[in-house]
């Protein structure tokens, strides 16, 4: 029992990061309906930013956290309104490619400015928890309570305040959110900032725990587009769940088989569930 329970909070973190980060995409999605590859090069960048403010200007780990996710949102803000925003127009095929250009400069940069090697962010939680027999390292406790808090905000954010209703009026139609008096252009622009804020804040929570490298957003984006189509394509609560089916599998799928398929397990899952329900986990046939 010890064992599985252990099994299942290690499955709780790495769903809850993927939470975060999947998060961000699909509230992307739901607005401008493109896939945006580069998610995963936000990721890496908080993941960098937040290191580069604790070792150089020895800033405390919450404070690098914010300081990444400002960094962040700002860069995800340009992104949209240099990138994205000209392109809305175009047909599906541009934005995927410029958003994969997008990916690839700021990799190029991160290796420019903090070179090709593995860093670790170093995180004043190194200690120990015992939970009854169940032993859990402070950090993943931490993230695990950290993006459980953030998710519930973002919810109670989307639900109850003007911002938050413009956002899903928006991606639910663009043209009535307009005609009402929503500007789609701030709608877009917040929906990044927000976007690039999660991205940052699920990599300064698993960095201390993961190595930080320029292509460490490849596999995350990857699995981030798989959590969402599993939960439905703009669907923020198949989001959430898509996040923590596929932390579940990956971390009973390997102990219980091999660490070597870890990743394999979520895109066998995704063929399974999609083969039974095409639409996504909590997405309607109709839509």
């Amino acid at each position: 029992m010890e064992i599985f329970l252990q099994q299942l909070l290690a499955g709780l973190t790495l769903g809850s990061v993927y939470c975060l980060v999947a998060l961000g995409l699909t509230l992307v999605y739901g607005i401008l309906h493109v896939p945006n590859f580069a998610h995963g090069a936000f990721y890496m960048a908080g993941a960098f930013i937040a290191f580069h403010l604790v070792k150089t200007y020895q800033v405390d780990y919450w404070l690098a956290m914010a300081g990444a996710a400002f960094v962040v949102a700002g860069m995800a803000t340009v992104a949209e309104r240099l990138v994205f925003n000209p392109l809305r127009g175009a047909t599906g095929l541009h934005p995927m490619i410029a958003a994969i250009g997008v990916l690839l400069f700021l990799e190029a940069g991160a290796q420019a400015i903090w070179g090709a090697e593995f860093h670790r962010l170093q995180t004043p939680y190194a200690g120990i928890i015992d939970l009854g027999g169940v032993v859990l390292p402070s950090q993943r406790l931490l993230i695990i309570l950290s993006a459980f808090s953030l998710v519930g905000a973002l919810h109670l954010f989307l639900t109850r305040t003007a911002l938050g209703l413009t956002i899903i009026a928006t991606a639910q139609n663009r043209e009535g959110a307009s005609l009402v008096g929503v500007n789609p252009n701030v709608v877009s622009m917040l929906t990044f900032a927000i976007s690039g804020a999660l991205a940052a804040i699920a990599a300064t929570l698993y960095a201390p725990i993961n190595l930080i490298y320029p292509a460490m957003g490849h596999l995350v984006i990857t699995k981030a587009f798989v959590i969402i189509i599993l939960g439905g394509m703009g669907s923020v609560p198949g989001a959430i769940l898509g996040g923590l089916v596929i932390g579940f599998a990956e971390s009973f799928g390997g102990f219980y088989l091999s660490p070597d398929y870890q990743d394999i397990v979520a895109f066998i899952l995704l063929v399974v569930i999609l083969s039974l329900r095409p639409q996504g986990l909590l997405k309607s046939g109709g839509r």
